[in-house]
């Protein structure tokens, strides 16, 4: 098990830590850290604070993904999807949005916008090479197996 700090920043002391909403989520909750409602009007995007800091093992990432509901009710959902907070990042954590919905959309302070799941990261090295070995794909890609 892996241990992962978190900051609260001030004035931020009632706006919910990321956290799982039911005992087997895979990702951790993250909530709107705005001063005011915001509106988010469609086709537009805007960084939304979270409110905290936090620190992870080397080994660790943090990945920002959408929220299905908002995404499915809203067209609300994620630029850079996934995200990835890097073990070293110590800023706040701030989640880009975009409304591709056709309705603005009000993120209220507190609101659940996003999520939130850590993954392992390997150790790669890399290595420069003359020749790659061969596979039965080689160069084929971008639909060559099918539509």
């Amino acid at each position: 098990m892996f241990q992962v700090l978190f900051k609260r920043l001030p004035g931020q002391e009632e706006v919910p830590l990321p956290r799982k909403m039911s005992e087997w989520a895979a990702g951790f909750d993250l909530h709107a850290a705005v001063a005011e409602p915001v509106t988010l009007n469609p086709g537009e995007r805007k960084l939304i604070p979270t409110g905290f800091s936090m620190a992870m093992p080397a080994e660790l990432e943090a990945q920002i993904r959408p929220r299905s509901g908002l995404a499915y009710k809203h067209g609300i959902t994620c630029l850079n999807s996934p995200g990835t907070i890097d073990a070293d990042y110590r800023g706040e954590v701030k989640v880009l949005l975009i409304n591709l919905g056709q309705e603005p959309f009000i993120i209220e302070r507190g609101e659940r916008i996003a999520q939130m799941l850590f993954q392992v990261v390997p150790a790669v090295q890399i290595a420069e090479v003359d020749e790659l070995p061969d596979t039965v794909r080689g160069t084929g890609g971008f639909g060559h197996t099918g539509v």
